[in-house]
């Protein structure tokens, strides 16, 4: 059988072209179909990166056949495949390699360094094609789609390769709070050294009351370094924290005196709490090379960062590294913006060394500060 002639131009999807988006997304996909409203959000967004198919043999000129889109994470070197389609008589054109070949040089122009994706796992064609170029499956979500099927976890390095010099395994928690990221996070790390410490709501809250801080910008209180360290210390971990100042942390998150005085007094708690558990806390800036060593050393690292870069807020933020190299940081991040992600972005999430270095000081103090933990010797 002769091959059709291919003449195809692959190029940035246009408002004008949402009908026939909504057309593909029709007869390609039986359920977990995207929106008029959710292609027009893509269409206009600056982290989607949305390429079109068109068709430029003879009669059918001008016709769209395919798509493929992407989503830029923000603050991270993360890219993550969201959705491709090919109408079913264009197939056998290689038209799913091309446009995922041009989203990956796209998103590499972008300065992403990585592309993920879930694939549902009996769609045996996509997982050859994904495999094909390069993607290799390193996790699973069950029960994924709305039919109930699995999906497979892909990932491919779209630029230089990284060294994976230190990494620490870990399981992925999403905090059930808004304001219990420091649980959650400290909840990965524990686990990581210990399987046996289960990752549960039960004990995330516990965590926090241990450690909040009482008073934030608004609403609950978040927790405090000191705070989590004590309460890894009950739970049988050695720990220790290391932070750039030796004033009392978050007080400027809050406006009223009173809340004010609150804060110190909590801080002070938490210090002589510290004293008494013999936990070593250090003022020092913390850089990347202490990090790296604290993960050669097998202590789990739970740092501050400011969320400004990843979501646009100004607020204080714990996360979990889980691995470093040459080139980035890994993080499982325990919240999830449910608008823009979902848990797949959030996980050994990579963030460039200088990105990284901005990211992890907080407010006009450039408050930098890290929780280190490790099973006793």
């Amino acid at each position: 059988m002769t091959k059709p002639e291919i003449n195809l131009l692959l190029r940035e999807a246009e408002l004008d072209d949402l009908p026939s988006l909504l057309s593909i997304e029709q007869r390609c996909f039986s359920y977990d179909r995207l929106s008029r409203r959710s292609f027009r959000h893509h269409l206009q967004n600056d982290h989607s990166i949305l390429f079109v198919a068109e068709d430029k043999r003879g009669e059918k000129s001008g016709t769209i056949i395919g798509y493929g889109l992407c989503l830029l994470n923000r603050g991270t070197r993360l890219a993550r495949l969201y959705s491709l389609a090919v109408l079913p008589e264009a197939r056998g054109l290689a038209l799913g390699k091309q446009l995922l070949e041009t989203l990956e040089q796209s998103a590499r122009d972008q300065g992403r360094l990585f592309m993920r994706l879930e694939v549902a796992k009996n769609n045996l064609n996509a997982i050859a094609l994904y495999e094909a170029t390069g993607y290799r499956v390193f996790g699973e979500y069950i029960d994924y789609y709305e039919d109930h099927g699995d999906a497979a976890r892909m990932q491919k390095t779209i630029c230089q390769a990284p060294w994976r010099e230190q990494t620490r395994s870990a399981i992925w928690y999403q905090q059930t709070t808004e304001f219990t990221c420091g649980p959650a996070a400290l909840m990965m790390a524990m686990s990581s050294l210990n399987p046996a410490v289960k990752c549960s709501q039960a004990l995330e809250l516990d965590l926090w009351r241990e450690s909040t801080t009482v008073f934030m910008t608004s609403g609950l209180g978040g927790t405090h370094p000191f705070g989590l360290a004590a309460a890894a210390k009950r739970r049988g971990f050695e720990s220790e924290v290391m932070v750039n100042t030796e004033q009392p942390l978050f007080v400027d998150g809050v406006r009223k005196e009173n809340k004010k005085e609150i804060i110190r007094m909590v801080h002070h708690q938490f210090l002589e709490q510290c004293k008494s558990d013999d936990i070593d806390v250090r003022y020092n800036d913390i850089t990347q090379v202490q990090v790296e060593k604290w993960l050669t050393e097998n202590y789990a690292v739970v740092m501050l960062i400011s969320t400004y870069r990843l979501y646009g807020k100004k607020a204080p933020h714990w996360v979990m590294v889980t691995g470093i190299d040459k080139n980035c940081l890994y993080v499982h991040d325990p919240d999830v913006d449910e608008k823009l992600q979902r848990p797949l972005d959030c996980q050994h999430v990579p963030i460039a060394r200088e990105d990284f270095d901005k990211m992890s000081t907080f407010g006009s103090s450039r408050l930098r500060c890290a929780i280190a933990i490790r099973l006793p010797d």
